[in-house]
């Protein structure tokens, strides 16, 4: 399913895919917020609604939480972890949210689109705007994310759109769990990386996280399993220090002698031996 051309459709969140007519309605939204130490309900739009007055003899009205909007731009409610606010959107019996296409997977045999299923969209609250890619934010994203996967069983994927991965929801606990807890950041899933045409091995979504791509340059790149396990490496590192504006010699953990050094452009941090 291709993503639309919405308010939305740029939004720097996450999708979350669930197996066909299994999306979650606003009370269990709110069921699994109640089993939640971090997390609460910031906002529900659904408690704005309008009472609605009805004669003695007529059967009473289903109540404000009972009723879905009917506008798209409405199926939502905020939630809050740790101060920070994230908008969940698309939840049922409302239209579910498009997803953009993935090219990258992980824990997952086949693409989203060839099974049926549903997405819901998790993004950053509108306070949060212009900020959505820095690292606390992005952590209370993920941090959430992995909180609702824990929790609903017919959660399938994840899609991250900045790397263009679709993550099976096994494997998205247990990156996401680690990387939370202190542990190397997730390259494998919150990055990926692909074959550039001459041959190099470029990452994919890390400029998202720094502002710049890496890539292995060949002849390092030839042994593709070695050069990923090498980015995997690189890109954490990258992920702390903030990117990279000068050279810099490093060692591989093979014991080669490295080169990074930033593009002409700075778009790329280019890997090499000395």
């Amino acid at each position: 399913m291709n993503i639309d051309q919405s308010q939305h459709a740029d939004a720097r969140g996450l999708h979350l895919l669930f197996a066909t007519g299994k999306r979650p309605t606003r009370a269990a939204i709110r069921e699994f917020v109640d089993h939640q130490r971090s997390v609460s309900i910031a906002h529900d739009p659904s408690d704005d609604a309008p009472l609605q007055l009805v004669n003695s003899d007529q059967d009473p009205s289903p109540s404000a939480a009972e009723i879905e909007p009917t506008s798209d731009n409405e199926a939502w409610i905020e939630l809050l972890i740790d101060g920070l606010s994230f908008d969940l959107r698309g939840i049922a019996p409302g239209a579910a949210c498009d997803f953009p296409d993935a090219e990258h997977r992980f824990d997952l045999d086949r693409p989203p689109g060839a099974f049926r299923l549903e997405a819901m969209l998790l993004e950053p609250g509108q306070h949060l705007a212009g900020a959505e890619s820095s690292l606390p934010i992005v952590k209370g994203l993920i941090a959430l994310a992995r909180d609702l996967t824990h929790h609903f069983d017919d959660l399938v994927a994840i899609v991250w759109p900045p790397s263009k991965s679709a993550i099976g929801r096994r494997y998205f606990e247990s990156i996401s769990t680690a990387w939370l807890e202190g542990g190397a950041f997730p390259a494998l899933g919150l990055t990926a990386f692909r074959e550039a045409i001459d041959g190099a091995l470029q990452s994919v979504g890390l400029e998202f996280w720094i502002g710049q791509e890496l890539r292995i340059e060949p002849p390092l790149s030839v042994d593709k399993v070695n050069a990923t396990r090498l980015a995997v490496r690189i890109v954490n590192q990258l992920i702390i220090v903030g990117g990279l504006d000068e050279s810099e010699r490093i060692v591989a953990p093979d014991g080669t002698r490295l080169v990074m050094r930033p593009s002409r452009n700075r778009k790329f941090i280019r890997v090499w031996r000395e």
